[in-house]
């Protein structure tokens, strides 16, 4: 049995203390990729009215909340984006690609808000396009990385 089977097999438990969520987003995101960690890396630092949480989608809670929305290993979105909103809740949803680039755009401070509206705009085919054209040319322009970058005390808190 591999070990994402042995984590599926097992009773469900929340991955992640809900109530430290507290209806921000989390993002699940490729822990080797370049452009990802940049990514993160931006939006921990212009974040600052701490909307956003974050996580390798490699890290065995983030499998599991991936799993219950249908998502299973070796599929486990290694090649996009995810945003899983009001975990816990009857409300729960999950955003992939150009969507889930947009809901982190509308929870950080202006003008990213206004980014995003403007992304918003782009017919979502197109949208899912660009995001797809990027997404297989990440690895070549921004590299990958040999492992996830730990993040540093400070940022700690904003990951699983």
């Amino acid at each position: 049995m591999s070990r994402a089977e042995a984590l599926l097999s097992d009773p469900p438990t929340p991955a992640f203390p809900l109530e430290e969520l507290e209806g921000r987003l989390l993002v699940l995101y490729d822990g080797e990729c370049g452009l990802c960690n940049r990514s993160i890396r931006l939006m921990l630092r212009r974040d600052r009215r701490d909307r956003l949480r974050f996580a390798a989608n490699s890290d065995p809670r983030a499998v599991q909340l991936l799993a219950e929305h249908g998502i299973v290993p070796p599929q486990a979105a290694p090649d996009t984006i995810v945003v899983l909103r009001n975990i816990g809740t009857p409300l729960e949803d999950m955003l992939v690609r150009s969507n889930a680039v947009l809901a982190c755009l509308r929870a950080l401070p202006q003008p990213w808000p206004m980014a995003a509206a403007l992304l918003r705009l782009i017919p979502r085919p197109f949208r899912e396009l660009g995001y797809r054209q990027i997404a297989s040319l990440r690895y070549r322009f921004f590299g990958r990385l040999a492992t996830c970058p730990i993040p540093t005390p400070a940022e700690r808190s904003h990951f699983l």
